[in-house]
């Protein structure tokens, strides 16, 4: 279920997957908190997100080894009246150690990551609990029953997963029914505009599942935001411009891609006709899909932030969404995703089923 609701911000409100806990369909993430962003800019990115009318944090533990989290403890602490007011989501499962037990998804290791989240944190109970991507050494029924206990315990509300494949995610999903532990709500994908893989399986399986989606990197990487020319290697406040190191292969590759720019530029030209930017658009886009629950944005600044919040003020017609749609389509060429996926989704019956 992903029942939207309207109130007088801009927002719209969602239940988290099939939960009764409701969030805004934009919501913070904050790994630059500690990084990118100084303390002070990232409890002013807060306040502003609040006053926008956003209702939900995510972070995770390994977001500048911790400090992404202390930073919101502290904000928490000084706001202990927006602490009702939030949902906060954080991640355990990648390294906080050097020891091999630092790691995973066992109920050791995930023990103790929670602990040390909810202290640097200040909080009695995290809201969704995620794990953060798949654990091959680890039992699933292991990571489920520590999850299922730690909802009994009331240290965490939900739980949820990150990056996880389709028959991962439809797995575990079954698993923990047949053993009537809880079930996750949530699922955390890359997606947006220039990456759709996820709609072969992985949606498919979270509709089926009742999983509510929280996609990161919704822009792409900063492709879909309008400041990458063609063959301009990027330069001055971008990330890649500050550090070429961090990415260009990838960058070029995208950059040779024709259906990169195909994508780029009918985003910019329904921007241009909205008198908007073309994140708003590419986000605007996203928020609409099926399954989404919530977009997560990241900001340095409050400008940032605010640039793209203004996506929730943008309504896209269906024939713009039907555009962005069709040039976005991801090229699956390649069995079984290319011509049986078309036979499978082109069998109708009468009345449209």
């Amino acid at each position: 279920m992903n029942t939207t609701e309207e109130t007088g911000s801009n927002m719209q409100y969602r239940t988290l997957g099939n939960s009764g806990a409701v969030v805004s369909n934009y919501a913070l993430g904050t790994m630059t908190f500690g990084a990118e962003a100084s303390e002070e800019t990232s409890h002013a990115i807060l306040d502003s997100y609040l006053a926008a009318g956003g209702n939900f944090i995510d972070t995770a533990d390994v977001y500048s080894a911790g400090t992404s989290e202390e930073i919101i403890g502290r904000w928490l602490a000084k706001h202990k009246d927006e602490r009702d007011q939030v949902v906060i989501a954080t991640k355990g499962r990648f390294p906080m150690g050097t020891s091999p037990n630092d790691v995973g998804t066992s109920r050791r290791h995930l023990t103790r990551a929670l602990d040390n989240s909810l202290r640097r944190l200040g909080v009695e109970q995290i809201d969704l609990y995620q794990m953060h991507a798949w654990d091959p050494v680890t039992p699933i029924e292991e990571t489920l029953r520590f999850l299922h206990d730690a909802v009994a315990s009331g240290k965490i509300g939900y739980y949820g997963f990150s990056n996880f494949l389709g028959w991962q995610l439809t797995k575990a999903v079954h698993i923990a029914k047949a053993h009537g532990w809880n079930a996750p709500v949530t699922l955390q994908p890359q997606y947006s505009l220039l990456v759709r893989e996820i709609e072969s399986e992985i949606v498919p399986a979270s509709l089926d599942a009742g999983i509510g989606l929280l996609p990161w990197s919704p822009l792409g990487g900063g492709w879909l935001s309008g400041k990458y020319k063609r063959d301009v290697p990027p330069t001055g406040a971008t990330r890649l411009g500050e550090n070429p190191t961090r990415g260009m292969e990838a960058w070029q590759e995208r950059n040779d891609n024709p259906h990169t720019w195909e994508v780029i530029g009918a985003v910019e030209s329904i921007a241009v006709a909205h008198d908007t930017g073309a994140a708003q658009v590419a986000l605007a886009w996203l928020a609409d899909r099926p399954a989404v629950t919530s977009v997560i944005i990241g900001a340095r600044t409050t400008e940032q932030l605010a640039d793209n919040l203004a996506a929730a003020q943008l309504e896209l017609s269906e024939e713009e969404t039907s555009r962005l749609t069709d040039v976005s389509q991801p090229r699956l060429g390649i069995y079984p995703y290319g011509p049986m996926a078309q036979v499978q989704r082109s069998r109708k019956l009468e009345g449209g089923r």
